[in-house]
């Protein structure tokens, strides 16, 4: 768990339109190949289970949404700003969505990650997650290329 002292001055609040272009500034700062701004819109509009992070200056921290289909939370995203990296506070949104997923009723969850995504793969590992199986060229890479990605699952 992370200890109180990283958590203190920090707030989840529910994500809403109006903070799409931060979220996606966010996105594109940390992750090699983001996703796109309509990603964040078309989730919001579909009423996904769309959290935000701030510290009580107001900046944005992290964020995830969520995805429920019958007994099972889907992670469609999730991250954590560059300068707050090695904090606790990917453990932190990890712990705040799988309790918010089992309160929607979800029995686990599930996500894609990229092989090449070591530090990712470290904290989900870590947290408990454990790889179910492969989606063949999930995700697009450098040069026109694809990437797998991994599938992983953990019970709540």
């Amino acid at each position: 768990m992370m200890e109180a002292s990283a958590a203190a001055g920090l707030a989840l609040v529910p994500m809403t339109l109006d903070d799409v272009d931060e979220v996606h500034a966010l996105e594109c700062s940390v992750f090699p190949h983001p996703w796109s701004r309509a990603n964040f819109s078309d989730s919001v509009k579909a009423g996904y289970d769309a959290w935000l992070l701030r510290d009580a200056g107001g900046q944005l921290a992290g964020y995830f949404l969520l995805m429920y289909a019958l007994d099972e939370a889907h992670l469609l995203d999730v991250a954590v700003a560059g300068t707050r990296h090695g904090t606790g506070l990917g453990r932190y949104l990890l712990d705040t969505l799988c309790a918010r997923a089992k309160e929607m009723g979800a029995e686990s969850v599930l996500l894609e990650v990229r092989p090449s995504n070591a530090r990712a793969l470290a904290v989900y590992k870590r947290f408990g997650f454990a790889e179910i199986g492969r989606r063949k060229g999930y995700y697009p890479a450098h040069e026109g290329k694809r990437e797998d990605a991994i599938v992983m699952r953990h019970a709540l």
